[in-house]
Parts: C-alpha cells; sequence; structure tokens
C-alpha cells in the first residue's frame, strides 16, 4: 500500500489538515491525521448536477474551465442537445467528452420534450433512452421531470422507468418524497 503525508484541505471546515493519505490500486482506502505533509493536496469536486450545453460549449472546451477550477468530474444531462438534436446531440456530446481528461457521466434524458404539452425539434422515444442507456458513458436515466406521467401511469414514461431499471441503473427525478 502507497501512502503520503501531506496537508489536505478540507472545504467544510474551509482549513488545512496535516494527514497521511493511504492508496491501493490508485483508489484512496484511508486517510489519518498526521503531523508533517509539507505538499498541499486539494481534492478534486465533483459537480454532480450541469447542462453542460447551458454553457454554449461542448464538452471538450468546458472541461477546460472546469478542470482549471478544481472540478474532476461532472454528471450531465444532455436534454437540452437532446431537445435539438435528438439522439445524435447526445452522442455527440459523448464523443466530444472522450477528448478530455475531465470524468464526464452521462444520463439519459427522460423527457424530451420534457411534457406532452411541449414541442421542440425532436423527440427520444423508449427505443431511443434504451439505446442510451446501453452505453457505458450513461449511467442512469435522468431527471424524470414529467411527474405526472408518473402519477397517471402514462405509458412511455413507465417504460423508461422500467427499461433503466432492469439495466441496473438508477433513475433521477423532479418530485422529491413522492410515493
Amino acid at each position: 500500500m502507497e501512502s503520503i503525508v501531506c496537508k489536505l484541505y478540507d472545504f467544510s471546515k474551509e482549513k488545512f489538515y496535516s494527514v497521511r493519505i493511504y492508496m491501493q490500486s490508485g483508489k484512496i482506502v484511508q486517510i489519518k491525521e498526521e503531523q508533517g505533509g509539507k505538499v498541499l493536496v486539494l481534492p478534486g469536486m465533483i459537480d454532480s448536477h450541469v447542462h453542460i450545453e447551458s454553457s454554449m460549449l461542448v464538452p471538450s472546451r468546458f472541461a477546460e474551465l472546469a478542470l482549471r477550477n478544481g472540478v474532476v468530474a461532472v454528471v450531465t444531462d444532455p436534454h437540452e442537445i437532446a431537445n435539438v438534436l435528438g439522439i445524435k446531440g447526445v452522442e455527440y456530446m459523448i464523443e466530444d467528452s472522450k477528448k478530455t481528461p475531465l470524468k464526464v457521466f452521462f444520463g439519459a434524458p427522460s423527457c424530451v420534450p420534457a411534457t406532452c404539452f411541449e414541442s421542440s425539434g425532436a423527440v427520444l422515444d423508449v427505443e431511443e433512452v434504451s439505446k442510451l442507456l446501453m452505453k457505458n458513458e450513461v449511467v442512469m436515466l435522468s431527471e424524470m421531470m414529467n411527474f405526472p406521467g408518473v402519477i397517471y401511469e402514462d405509458e412511455n414514461v413507465l417504460r423508461k422507468i422500467e427499461t433503466a431499471k432492469n439495466i441496473g441503473k438508477p433513475i433521477d427525478g423532479h418530485a422529491p418524497g413522492l410515493s
């Protein structure tokens, strides 16, 4: 097991601590307080909900700014590009994200358009959402914004949720506590 003695920054307490970080197979397995560290270590931050396309940048250009500011990974829902270009837009974002060291975890947009009362440039049906969920880069079903579709058991909404469940991928929603 490898280790390093350093000063680790704690963002919640806004101060540095002298610690020994133990690593095994490239992963941190334990951190213990220990005096003597001189090297400063800032943990990388993860943005757990972002719409990269809202920045008007492709993932590779977004990454240049994110990495510079300590963000090492993002979980993104590309439903805005899907609203315009459909599955091709999502696949483009996935391919472009491979050009950067930023770790980009995608969700499969669940609501394109958001509800049946909206129109958009594209529609992601159950088959396209399923195709996205099968990709390794897609880690979940994103933002089920159509909670009325869930409550009133819209067949297409429920099929998307069931597909994610069957594949074993998490389902993200917009109605905390809804049961």
